[in-house]
C-alpha cells in the first residue's frame, strides 16, 4: 500500500475529527505551534542551511535560493502569521445567509471544513508554516508536499509544527512521503481521500497538477504582473511604487514583471525610473520607443511580455493611452495583479472595469496583493480562476457550505 495514501487515509481520519473542534482548541494548538517554532529556531535554520547549501550545488538560481532561505526573521515572521491566525474569527459555522421558507422552514446556509486539502508547492518553506496555520483555523487536515530541494527544512518545521499541536487530533498536519514525482502523482490519484489540491509554484508544477489531477484542484497562477503609469500620475509616487513593485523582492509572484509607461509623461518620468531601477541592478528589455531612455537596456520580445521573471529583469514599453495598456495586458498578463498610477479617477475606474485580473491595485504596488496584506493572516495561495476562490485565499476560501434546514415534522408531501 502506498505511504502517500496510508498518509492520506491518516489525514481523512484526522479531518473528521478536527472539524467539530472549538475555536478554542486551534486557537491553542496554533499558539503552541508558534512558540515551538522560535523555540526550535536552530533546528530549523540547521536543515535549511542543509537544503540552500545544496541547492547552490547544484546551481539553483539566486531568486529560487531566495525563495528557499530561511533565517531568523522569516521564522519569527512564521511564527507571527500563526499567531495572527489564531486571532481571527472561526470561520467555521459562519452562516452565510438564512431565511424563513414560505412553508415554515428556517434554512440556512453554513460554511464546513473542505476536509483534507493537499498542497503541492515549490522551495519556499514559509509556505508550509502558513498553509499548516490556514488549514487548522478552517478546521482541514493537511497534506503538504514541498518541493525535494527544500525537503530537509520542511521535514523540520512538520516536525516542530505537528509535536506542538497536542490540541489537535493525530496527523492533521503532514508531510507527504517522498522527494520525486511519483509520490505528487499519488497524491493527484487520492480522489475519495483528498478533497482538494493546491498547488504553489511555477507555471510547470500548476499545469502539471491542474492536467493530471483526480483530485479537483484550485488552480493558483503565476503573477505576470504589470504597473502602468497614467498621463495624469504624479510621477514622484510613480517612480516609489515602480521601485518598490519590482526591487524590493523579485523572486515572489507579486513583484511586478512590467512597466507600461503613457506617452505624454514619458519624456518625464522614464529618465527617473530608468536611473532608479539601474542603481537597484535591473535589467531593461524595452520596446523601440523606451529603449532610447536606457542605452544599456535589451530590446523585449514576445517571451519578455510573457515572462514571470522572478529576477531583477523588468520589460518596458510606452503606450499611447490607457486603452492600449489595457489591450496589453489582456494579451500578455497572467491575470495576478496589476496597478495603476493616476490622478484620474476616470481613469482608474475604466482600467480597473477594463481587466480581468485577481487583484487591481490604484496608486499602490504590486506587492500588497498578499494575504497578510489583506489581513487574512496568510494565503494559501493566490488563485487566478474563476471558481471558488480569486485571488489571495485565506479562511473562508478553505471552507465549503453545508445547508441546515430546521422544520417541525414537516413534509413536502
Amino acid at each position: 500500500m502506498s505511504e502517500v495514501l496510508d498518509a492520506a487515509r491518516r489525514a481523512k481520519t484526522a479531518a473528521a475529527a478536527l472539524a467539530p473542534l472549538t475555536r478554542a482548541k486551534k486557537d491553542a494548538a496554533l499558539l503552541a505551534m508558534a512558540d515551538a517554532l522560535v523555540a526550535e529556531e536552530q533546528v530549523i535554520l540547521a536543515a535549511n542551511a542543509e537544503d540552500v547549501a545544496a541547492g547552490r550545488a547544484a546551481g539553483m538560481s539566486e531568486a529560487m535560493l531566495d525563495r528557499l532561505a530561511l533565517n531568523p526573521a522569516r521564522v519569527r515572521a512564521m511564527a507571527d502569521g500563526l499567531r495572527h491566525v489564531a486571532t481571527l474569527p472561526d470561520p467555521v459555522g459562519e452562516v452565510v445567509r438564512g431565511s424563513s421558507l414560505p412553508n415554515g422552514l428556517e434554512m440556512r446556509q453554513v460554511r464546513v471544513p473542505l476536509g483534507v486539502v493537499g498542497i503541492v508547492y515549490e522551495a519556499r518553506p514559509n509556505v508550509t508554516a502558513d498553509a499548516a496555520g490556514l488549514c487548522v483555523k478552517s478546521g482541514n487536515a493537511v497534506l503538504l508536499r514541498g518541493s525535494a530541494s527544500a525537503y530537509r527544512s520542511n521535514t523540520a518545521i512538520v516536525d516542530v509544527l505537528a509535536t506542538a499541536a497536542v490540541e489537535l487530533p493525530p496527523n492533521t498536519v503532514q508531510l507527504v512521503p517522498g522527494t520525486d514525482r511519483s509520490s505528487v502523482e499519488e497524491l493527484m490519484k487520492a480522489r475519495g481521500l483528498v478533497d482538494v489540491l493546491i498547488p504553489r509554484g511555477g507555471a510547470g508544477l500548476i499545469q502539471s497538477v491542474v492536467t493530471g489531477s483526480q483530485v479537483p484542484v484550485i488552480e493558483t497562477g503565476v503573477g505576470n504582473c504589470t504597473v502602468y503609469v497614467d498621463a495624469s500620475a504624479d510621477l514622484e509616487k510613480a517612480v516609489a511604487i515602480i521601485i518598490d513593485a519590482k526591487t524590493t523582492r523579485p523572486s515572489v509572484c507579486n513583484a511586478a514583471e512590467t512597466l507600461l509607461v503613457h506617452a505624454q509623461v514619458a519624456d518625464t518620468l522614464l529618465p527617473l525610473a530608468v536611473k532608479a531601477l539601474k542603481d537597484k541592478g535591473v535589467t531593461l528589455h524595452t520596446d523601440a520607443r523606451a529603449s532610447s531612455y536606457d542605452a544599456t537596456s535589451v530590446p523585449v520580445s514576445d517571451e519578455d511580455w510573457a515572462a514571470e521573471y522572478l529576477s531583477l529583469d523588468l520589460a518596458v514599453g510606452v503606450v499611447d493611452s490607457l486603452d492600449e495598456a489595457v489591450a496589453h495586458i489582456r494579451r500578455w498578463g497572467s491575470g495576478h495583479t496589476e496597478a495603476i498610477v493616476t490622478r484620474d479617477v476616470d481613469e482608474a475606474r475604466r482600467f480597473v472595469k477594463g481587466l480581468d485580473s485577481a487583484a487591481v491595485m490604484v496608486n499602490a504596488s504590486t506587492r500588497f496583493t498578499d494575504g497578510g496584506e489583506f489581513g487574512f493572516g496568510a494565503e494559501i495561495g493566490i488563485s487566478t480562476q474563476k471558481l471558488h476562490a480569486r485571488g489571495p485565499m485565506g479562511l473562508s476560501e478553505l471552507t465549503s457550505t453545508t445547508y441546515v434546514v430546521t422544520g417541525d415534522g414537516h413534509v413536502r408531501g
